[in-house]
């Protein structure tokens, strides 16, 4: 029997401290990492090096037998709480020197984000080991911070401007060092095209969908009629400046200035909870938006069966797959015109110009009243869901990364 094949996961970036009791994914490039593992691992000995208390791969991974877990201290697991930001150095430097030191028996290595404390280590390690096949992550370009659209404005400006600054070194390293590069929309891969590294080098991975709940409820006759349902429309995503939220409310604003009695439920949760909730507040829309915190699994289902549309507001984005998720219950979405989103979601979403508030508003009032549009898009958006299906999209990236060999693996 063949030895087995191992892959070194580099998951240094991130914090999960205040949510540790929550055992699920919270972002789209943990899902799309998290299914990626759990193939891998039917072949492949995994071996995950991480910071300390990661809820994330804890929960789904522990009792894994091919998926061992090494975490490294860090201060935010001493004190309970989010000191990402000022321990960068730390995360960047310390576990990344030791990997300098030592070699790494594996076959593939494998960043999840394209921050600096992940491509630093992965740097350490491919100088160290110049064999191993680095398949780096490279999901979202940081917006400018002098674009007059960047979300980050205001006493957020400074955050920004950091973000985008470290992104710089990662883009380079991952440009000049890595083997393959995972990207989430096609206007990405042209970026990462050098004399080394040919088009099929670079990996378009879009996430996926359980789609089984969906179809099920959709096929059962027990669907709620729209004029039944609760909510004209819901959000799903976090309360994050890269997905819109502020923009929503005042988007909701416009409907209901036409519309009074339509309703927006907000899943979610995140940094701007508390900006969202003071400008409903000043809009005096306590009762047409409802925040309903995070949610997942039935409770979140139960949303989507009681929502017409999907809104996807976010102002700059590689893809996102929250929206999807939505539209495999039926529901159609609308949304701003991405560059991203234009593979992405190329139907079953209503595009509206870039960060045109009156016009998001026209198209979400026009999707919900205009009954053959909606109809139209509806199955669409059932549709392009059901081609997301997580077991096709796994399949569709070990065969473009060229881990056929891991079926080779034994």
């Amino acid at each position: 029997m063949k030895k087995k094949r191992i892959v070194q996961y580099i998951f240094h970036y991130g914090d999960q401290h205040a949510n540790k009791g929550i055992k699920t994914i919270c972002d789209g490039g943990s899902n799309i990492h998290v299914h990626l593992i759990k193939k891998l691992e039917e072949k492949f000995k995994i071996a995950v090096s991480t910071y300390k208390d990661n809820y994330l791969f804890a929960n789904f991974f522990t009792h894994s037998k091919n998926v061992t877990i090494k975490e490294f201290f860090t201060f935010s697991g001493l004190f309970k709480r989010n000191l990402l930001w000022y321990e960068l150095w730390w995360r960047c430097l310390f576990p990344g020197l030791i990997f300098l030191l030592k070699r790494v028996d594996g076959d593939y290595l494998i960043t999840k984000t394209e921050f600096l404390p992940d491509t630093i280590t992965a740097l350490f390690i491919k100088i160290r080991n110049p064999q191993i096949i680095w398949v780096a992550s490279y999901f979202l370009d940081p917006p400018k911070p002098w674009d007059k659209n960047s979300p980050y404005q205001g006493k957020r400006w400074f955050i920004g401007f950091f973000y985008w600054l470290l992104q710089i070194p990662s883009y380079l390293i991952i440009k000049k060092m890595a083997d393959f590069v995972l990207v989430t929309s096609e206007p990405d891969v042209k970026k990462f095209i050098t004399k080394k590294r040919d088009e099929s080098k670079i990996i378009v991975v879009q996430g996926g969908v359980d789609i089984k709940p969906s179809k099920e409820y959709l096929n059962s006759g027990k669907v709620i009629p729209l004029e039944k349902r609760k909510y004209a429309a819901c959000f799903v995503g976090r309360f994050h400046p890269q997905k819109g939220v502020l923009e929503l409310v005042d988007i909701w604003k416009l409907v209901c200035a036409g519309k009074p009695g339509f309703k927006l439920a907000m899943i979610g949760i995140g940094s701007l909870e508390k900006e969202v909730q003071e400008k409903i507040e000043k809009y005096r829309l306590q009762d047409n938006i409802e925040l309903l915190g995070f949610k997942d699994g039935e409770e979140k289902y139960e949303i989507f069966k009681q929502s017409k549309i999907v809104v996807h507001p976010a102002t700059y984005d590689s893809g996102g797959m929250a929206a999807c998720e939505a539209m495999a219950w039926g529901l159609p979405g609308v949304s701003f015109d991405l560059e991203a989103l234009k593979t992405y979601y190329p139907k079953g979403m209503l595009k509206t110009p870039c960060y045109d508030l009156e016009k998001f508003a026209e198209s979400i009032i026009s999707l919900l009243e205009d009954k053959e549009l909606y109809e139209r898009t509806a199955k669409e958006a059932i549709a392009w869901a059901r081609e997301w299906d997580w077991d096709k999209r796994v399949e569709l990236f070990l065969n473009k990364a060229k881990i056929k060999l891991f079926n080779n693996a034994t």
